[in-house]
């Protein structure tokens, strides 16, 4: 498995659809684009953000039960891709031991935002579908220029298509 980081959150403008991007934290520096939907970009954005919302949100709530149930969410795994579809896997950590639970990469990384679980990806995989992105900056949320991360992440949408993903 390959350690990766939340990179960001983007929208690829001409579908219109958002990106998570996760970056492997050494080597390469490969970046692993998923396509996910806008429900869950802005539940990640918000535990990015750490926007303070009056009721909790579904995975603020998951994250809750699995505490007050006695577990630790210890890691998060993208796992491989099927037709399209990324797969990933949460780990738990309980008293009686280990569990996984299979989740939705989205939801995952959502989880493991709010929890400062570390996020893994499979090394095939991570090979197979990874890709080179040059960021300027080493670190897009600490005041990088909107506009110029948008035109940074054009140029890499200009040589991809979604076909790219389907494994």
């Amino acid at each position: 498995m390959v350690q990766v980081t939340l990179r960001a959150v983007r929208v690829d403008l001409s579908s219109n659809t958002p990106v998570l991007l996760l970056q492997e934290a050494d080597g390469q520096r490969r970046t692993l684009p998923i396509f996910i939907g806008a429900p869950e970009a802005a539940a990640i954005a918000y535990a990015v953000e750490q926007v303070a919302v009056t009721r909790p949100m579904t995975h603020d709530l998951l994250a809750t039960v699995i505490a007050k149930l006695g577990g630790q969410l210890s890691a998060v795994s993208v796992t491989h891709v099927e037709d399209g579809t990324y797969f990933a896997q949460l780990e738990l950590t309980t008293e009686d031991g280990g569990v996984v639970v299979s989740a939705r990469p989205s939801d995952s990384v959502a989880l493991a935002v709010r929890s400062g679980a570390p996020i893994y990806v499979d090394d095939a995989l991570m090979d197979a579908e990874g890709v080179v992105v040059a960021f300027e900056d080493e670190d897009l949320d600490d005041g990088e220029d909107e506009e110029e991360a948008v035109e940074e992440f054009r140029e890499f949408l200009d040589t991809i298509r979604p076909e790219d993903f389907s494994g």
